[in-house]
């Protein structure tokens, strides 16, 4: 398809994206076009325009932003034949080689060669995205666009909730952004006895009563590890999903839990290092400590789903809706946190 389209690109090492007028991408032939129906915006979105360390390492000008969308494909290249025009879909967002030794054990989510796509390359803060067919998830066509786009968040909170027991556990979630918030009703879906939340920002924590959160703390004004085992007759949580990537949030997570229990670490701190206390928290508890990355290619989104089609309802979440042009609004609500997930409208 030939033509000019709207995005958001990131011009220049400095912070901001300009929405421009550019070229429709082409499309190879093991790639697909898909009209963009609903974009949202994630924390690493948020760097991006904001020009952090992070980025300052990573992306290379010019870019175009973004990494979560729903839409329609439009066209697809001469290879394809596992989506087809119509199809209306959402994307793996993690670009992999198939080749390398975690690619053919099977461990695809942590290919070493990975790339993502608004990141590594052009994204879908746009009317138009091309992608790899293979990173394509049809959705169901009655799947709202805004809920479709947040799969892949929401797959983060699933493989991060599913990475260890949840029947009949409790279960502490470090940080309510909204992949912590939703792993609330994703927790909620799969049986947990009890969830018990940690945030500091009161609009999300609100957010995470309504959700369904058993016990809602503010550690700034709260001792989250008495609250804890007040909460557990002194005997700690079973789980803890690490959301945050707050030190003091996983020191306060290690000492939450249980003697064996499991802390799922999905949260990513600023800095390098994170001091904990390895011999007590960790060794001579027993704890199973596991980083998440993403999602699990491909069991994760048949899990996300599965819990979507069975009544799993993150609609909660989706706290704005806005055209693409009014992103840098979208922007100043992620900064604020006074917001769940904000979903962009080409």
């Amino acid at each position: 398809m030939q033509g000019k389209m709207r995005a958001l690109v990131k011009t220049e090492r400095a912070p901001g994206l300009t929405l421009q007028e550019v070229d429709i991408p082409s499309v190879g032939p093991n790639d697909a076009l898909v009209k963009v129906a609903a974009t949202s915006i994630c924390g690493t979105d948020y760097h991006i325009y904001s020009w952090d360390e992070w980025s300052q390492g990573r992306i290379n000008p010019p870019l175009i932003a973004g990494h979560e969308f729903a839409g329609e494909v439009v066209e697809i290249g001469d290879n394809v034949d596992i989506v087809k025009t119509g199809d209306m879909v959402s994307a793996e967002t993690h670009i992999v080689c198939h080749t390398c030794p975690q690619c053919r054990i099977g461990e695809l989510h942590t290919c070493i060669n990975t790339s993502i796509i608004g990141v590594d390359v052009d994204g879908c803060f746009a009317e138009y995205v091309s992608i790899p067919a293979y990173n394509l998830w049809v959705n169901d066509p009655d799947l709202d666009p805004a809920v479709a786009s947040a799969q892949e968040p929401l797959g983060n909170a699933v493989h991060t909730a599913l990475a260890g027991p949840v029947a009949a556990q409790r279960i502490a979630v470090t940080g309510a952004g909204p992949i912590g918030l939703m792993s609330i009703p994703v927790l909620k879906k799969t049986g947990a006895q009890l969830v018990i939340v940690t945030e500091v920002n009161e609009f999300r924590l609100n957010l995470a009563r309504e959700l369904g959160a058993d016990i809602a703390i503010n550690p700034a004004e709260e001792d989250p590890v008495a609250a804890a085992m007040e909460a557990t007759d002194g005997l700690g949580v079973d789980g803890v999903l690490e959301m945050s990537g707050n030190p003091q949030a996983i020191n306060q997570g290690l000492k939450m839990l249980r003697p064996g229990g499991r802390m799922s670490v999905l949260g990513v701190p600023s800095g390098r290092e994170v001091t904990v206390d390895m011999a007590n928290d960790i060794v001579f508890a027993g704890v199973k400590m596991e980083g998440i990355a993403g999602r699990k290619m491909w069991e994760t989104w048949y899990q996300t789903a599965g819990l979507l089609a069975a009544g799993l309802d993150i609609e909660p979440i989706i706290t704005h809706r806005m055209p693409l042009e009014d992103f840098e609004k979208g922007m100043d609500l992620m900064a604020s946190g006074d917001c769940g997930k904000v979903v962009l409208i080409p």
